[in-house]
This record gives structure tokens, sequence and C-alpha cells, in this order.
């Protein structure tokens, strides 16, 4: 009996062994089929590596006392100490409160108007009136983000155009860059502004998608556009919306740090400080950068952690995720 038993176990790893020979061959051969296509990918392969990946052995550095005369293997591990740190310091919440306000209120007020941007352009008639607004909504993506900061200081600043305009109406001037209660609308609204033609044209083109025929039904059971919106081309592109708002989850501790930074100054900085650019004060400036990095570290974790979060709701209650 023993000797069957081994004939029969040895019979199977046979088996699974073939069957993973013949998977490799099958693997090697469409690879040699379509090797202009992973030709073609090799480029973001090598990208992603370079920026994202190798990178990563970085990381180590949250966990040691870093020593530049020592290097990243000789420093001394130190555990949590640095995450610690910025936890029991003062700053902590206030970082956290910003960090947060920005970005959910940057999701609030700009994840819809790229959904609404792509409904009014595709049931906009007249052709050039529909071409010109995609250009202009279109162009402030392409502008710098140091440059759009310094048109944002040329129109709102202490002596910027929209004061200059209230002083010759009589009116006193308003000080938007330097009161910290102006600083989140300010950024969001102007962000909204630089990004919503650019978001609006995966909705377009899920949009283009959508069968003509159903709008015909729609039309002879005498729906009405809001109708046709509401039960034609919502639902045909709400997977794409909620794969969005779950990546759009996913980066909700990583707010914008060029544009926070450019608009930032000490007069607004108790709504202005948030989590990157505290990071890049103590670890680029100050020269901590065990501790810059931790924090850099908790910030992707909550990131991620969110994304899970986000997109095993959106699974339980609609079937759509990510993965």
């Amino acid at each position: 009996m023993s000797h069957l038993k081994i004939g029969k176990e040895n019979t199977l790893a046979v088996n699974i062994l073939n069957n993973r020979a013949k998977k490799r061959k099958k693997i090697i051969a469409y690879i040699r089929k379509s090797w202009i296509l992973y030709l073609f990918v090799l480029p973001a392969i090598v990208y992603l590596i370079i920026f994202n990946y190798i990178p990563m052995y970085g990381v180590q550095i949250a966990f040691k006392d870093y020593r530049a005369s020592l290097g990243i293997l000789g420093s001394p591990w130190v555990g949590l100490k640095h995450i610690i740190t910025f936890f029991d310091s003062y700053q902590f919440v206030q970082l956290l409160i910003n960090t947060l306000a920005l970005s959910f209120y940057g999701l609030i007020a700009g994840f819809p108007v790229p959904i609404i941007l792509a409904l009014l352009l595709h049931y906009t008639k007249n052709q050039r009136f529909k071409k010109l607004t995609q250009m202009v909504t279109y162009a402030p993506h392409f502008i710098s983000t140091v440059v759009f900061c310094g048109m944002i200081f040329i129109l709102l600043g202490n002596e910027g155009v929209y004061n200059q305009i209230i002083e010759i109406l009589g009116f006193d001037k308003i000080k938007f860059m330097s009161k910290p209660e102006y600083f989140r609308h300010i950024y969001v609204w102007t962000d909204v502004f630089k990004g919503m033609g650019w978001s609006s044209i995966i909705y377009i083109a899920a949009l283009s998608g959508v069968d003509p025929q159903i709008h015909e039904a729609a039309i002879i059971d005498g729906a009405s556009k809001i109708q046709r919106i509401i039960h034609v081309d919502f639902p045909s592109i709400l997977p794409t919306i909620i794969i969005l708002l779950i990546l759009n989850a996913g980066r909700i501790m990583s707010v914008g740090f060029e544009k926070a930074f450019l608009l930032q100054n000490n007069l607004n900085l108790e709504h202005s400080e948030i989590i990157s650019t505290y990071v890049y004060k103590v670890g680029i400036q100050s020269g901590q950068f065990s501790y810059s990095t931790a924090i850099g570290l908790f910030n992707n974790i909550i990131n991620f952690l969110l994304l899970i979060l986000v997109n095993k709701i959106s699974k339980k209650i609609t079937n759509i995720g990510v993965w």
C-alpha cells in the first residue's frame, strides 16, 4: 500500500510540473508573439523601478538615527522613536487637521465639477462653442504650479488686480493672502479651476461610449435631458466615477506640496502648514532626515489603508472596485 501511495504522489508531482512547464511555454510564446507591445511598456516599467521601487530601500531611515558619515546601513536602529516623536509633538494635531481639511474640501468641491462639465459639453450642440470651451478649460492644466501661483498673487495679492479694482470703487482692500481663513478657499477653488477641464476628459470619453440607441429610445418615451442624464448617462459613467473616487481617496493625505508651499507665508501659516510642507522644512531645511522620512512613511501608510478601506466599501455597496 505504501508503494502505491508513493507512486500516486510521484504521478501527481510529475503532472504538476508538466502543467507548470506548459504554462511557461504558453507565456514565453505569447511574449514572443507580442514582443512589440512589451517593448512599449518597458520604459514605464523601468521608470517605476528607478523612481518608485529602488527609493524604497531608503525607507529604513525612518527606523534609524541616520548619520551621513555612517551611511544607511551603518546608522543605528531606533525603532519607532521618530514616529512617536511626531505623534507627541505639539504640531501633530494642527498638521493633521490642516492636511485633512484641505484634502476633504478639495475632494468634495473638486470631484463633481469635472463630471458636471463633461455632461454640459456632451449635450452642447454648437461644436465651435464646445471646442472653444474645451480649449479654455484644458489650458490651465498645462500652466506650471509656480506660474499659476504667481497669477494668483497678481489677482488676489494685497496690491493685486482685484484689490486695485475694489479700491477704485471705494471699498477697503481685502488681504486674501494674509488671512488664514481665506487660504483653504483660495487653494481649493483655484485647484478646481486648474484641473476641471483636464479631469473631465475621462468622463467625456466614457459618455461617448454610451449606446445612442438608448438615448433614442428614451427620447421616444418622452424623457427630458435631465431624465436622460439621471437614468442613462449617469449609470453609464458610474463605474468610472467610483474607480476615480477610490483612487482619489488613496491620496487624501498627499496634498500638493508645491502649491501649498508657494502660497504659504508667516501670516497664513495657521491653515497653510500641512504635513508635506512640514516634512520639507524639518527634512531638507533642518537636516532631520530620519524624522522627516518617518513622517512621510506615516503619511503613505494612512493613504494605503484608506485606499483599501474605500475599495472594500465600494465592492460591498456597488460591486465595483479597483481590484
